[in-house]
């Protein structure tokens, strides 16, 4: 089957930092199933792993954990799927990626496609959602009021592929007011246009910012990128006793700065349940559901902004490069073998 893989971590200004391979197509085996893959974006994970992590030796690393696809093989324990399902994932950190024409990945973490939206929208999808959810509804329980704050959330990298869906799945599903951060006019403009119902400039000092709204200090604060640069501007925007969730990887984040305020931290990782095969390991599968009835019942929409096509090691790169420069707006897919 075709794939595109590396065998050195590294930069991306090599010639084989990326490259068109041939692989055995595998089997599906005990709770696995075997995807034809249609569509796959790229996530900011893919990169670090490219930049750090080498193939064991004489092997080939095969990044990717974003797939729409379609059934073709199922394990014997398999109990939801059959072949010729339309199916849509994100996979496992600790197996092969899906950048090839065929995946394998246990059925507990899959959900059945949006009918109304093609691969290319569905692939955009996954990732991300269940970061955001895993998030705002398991982490910082946002349907669960912080006593005498704002009934607001700040979302931090409000652009991106996680706040991007992180706006709409707050609108849609609560009450709470949405306050994104972006910088530039087009990455502005689109967060207004999912559903934030104030946008802040976070080249500036945010708190002065949310301060200037006259809502009151929110009870939530979700950061998706550069947190240690908004540290101090978040314990003092966020109410007492707040709740505040990260999902970059700063190398050192003091927090010593969050006591005063009896602030709870959550760290997500949307990889942790498949990892440790957790015992709700399950719920992703569900969450995906949930998202896909979102979509169909129109309450929120793909992020994609950028296909290119073919699935191939040149286009890889250019979704790499274009994520690296931190100046991606919604999601990159790429379409098709």
């Amino acid at each position: 089957m075709k794939a595109i893989a590396y065998r050195t971590a590294g930069s991306l200004d090599r010639d084989d930092a990326l490259e068109n391979v041939e692989l055995d197509r595998p089997k599906a085996k005990g709770r696995d199933i075997l995807v034809a893959v249609k569509a796959i974006s790229v996530n900011p994970v893919d990169y670090k792993i490219r930049k750090n992590v080498s193939a064991e030796d004489g092997q080939w690393k095969v990044l990717g954990w974003d797939v729409a696809g379609e059934v073709v093989e199922v394990g014997d324990d398999v109990s939801d799927f059959k072949p010729g399902d339309e199916v849509f994932y994100s996979g496992s950190l600790i197996r092969q990626g899906a950048n090839s024409e065929f995946h394998l990945v246990d059925e507990r973490i899959v959900g059945h496609k949006p009918r109304s939206i093609s691969n290319a929208q569905a692939a955009a999808l996954p990732l991300t959602a269940i970061t955001a959810w895993e998030m705002l509804f398991d982490r910082l329980d946002i349907e669960k009021p912080v006593p005498g704050a704002a009934n607001a959330i700040v979302i931090i990298g409000g652009a991106g592929g996680v706040g991007s869906i992180a706006i709409q799945l707050v609108r849609a599903l609560t009450d709470l007011t949405v306050i994104a951060t972006a910088s530039r006019p087009e990455t502005q403009a689109w967060v207004k246009e999912l559903g934030a119902h104030h946008v802040i400039d976070h080249s500036r000092p945010i708190a002065e910012q949310v301060n200037a709204l006259g809502i009151g200090a929110p009870g939530f604060v979700f950061s998706t990128t550069e947190t240690p640069r908004h540290t101090k501007e978040i314990i003092e925007l966020i109410a007492p006793q707040g709740r505040f969730g990260l999902i970059d990887d700063p190398e050192t984040f003091d927090i010593t700065g969050f006591k005063r305020k009896a602030l709870s931290v959550h760290w997500e990782l949307m990889f942790t349940r498949s990892i440790y095969e957790t015992a709700d390991m399950d719920e992703q599968g569900e969450l995906l559901n949930e998202v896909a009835a979102l979509i169909d019942a129109g309450r929120i929409r793909t992020t994609v902004t950028d296909v290119m096509s073919p699935i191939n090691a040149e286009n890889l790169k250019k979704a790499h490069a274009t994520l690296e420069s931190g100046k991606a707006r919604g999601k990159i897919v790429l379409d098709g073998f």
